[in-house]
């Protein structure tokens, strides 16, 4: 019985939290700060889209932090 619980704990502290798909996240995240920058940088604001994409990078950072958290395990 202890030999099993141990192999187990040893499996999951060497098991990687870390996906294929962070990556993607995280490039979205960064495609989505790039059109929030240029739509409110632009000379004729357009509120809706301004609005819509402060909404969904918000979303994305907040993936993000607990993301990268689980990472390093915190």
């Amino acid at each position: 019985m202890y030999l099993a619980a141990t192999e187990t704990a040893e499996a999951v502290a060497t098991s990687s939290t870390f996906n294929t798909f962070d990556i993607f996240m995280v490039l979205f995240t960064i495609l989505i700060a790039i059109g929030f920058v240029r739509l409110v940088v632009q000379k004729q604001k357009n509120i809706f889209a301004i609005g819509w994409t402060a909404a969904c990078l918000l979303v994305f950072l907040i993936v993000d932090f607990f993301m990268v958290k689980i990472w390093f395990g915190l």
